[in-house]
């Protein structure tokens, strides 16, 4: 079976409601459409999503100042995890990040989410730190990781 072929770009207002849709498939506390399309408008953030097949399949929201980006939210459906997608997303919000000069990137994680501690970890990204009861729903710490970019 031929894997459908996955793009990478910049997200849109058109975007919205299908960035919404998997929030609340991944998150207990989703962010609103609203919400995403205010972050779409700022300056200093910028949305990466993943296509396959004309559907948005992952996504990574990221906000920066100066030489230091942060993602506060990334997600890859689940009939695509474990398939490079998720690899991939973080390629190219790497490759954004440098075209903005960032030279850090910064991301916090539920302290119990093993998995994604092991993805971040395989991909380069270091442990920093704790911040005590980050995470509400339920209430955990979270691991505060970077990855310094080349």
């Amino acid at each position: 079976m031929q894997r459908k072929m996955l793009i990478f770009r910049d997200g849109t207002q058109e975007d919205i409601k299908h960035i919404a849709k998997l929030e609340a498939e991944n998150f207990a506390d989703a962010w609103s459409c609203t919400s995403i399309g205010e972050t779409l408008a700022q300056k200093n953030a910028f949305v990466g999503v993943v296509e396959q097949a004309n559907a948005i399949v992952g996504y990574c929201i990221v906000y920066y100042v100066m030489d230091e980006a942060e993602i506060t939210r990334i997600a890859v459906g689940e009939t695509v995890r474990r398939q490079g997608v998720g690899r991939g997303l973080l390629d190219y919000v790497c490759k954004c990040c440098e075209k903005r000069q960032i030279e850090r990137v910064l991301l916090d994680v539920r302290e119990s989410n093993s998995s994604a501690r092991s993805f971040y970890e395989h991909y380069g990204f270091g442990q920093d730190g704790v911040r005590k009861n980050f995470y509400e729903n339920p209430k955990e710490d979270g691991i505060l990781m970077s990855l310094v970019l080349p």
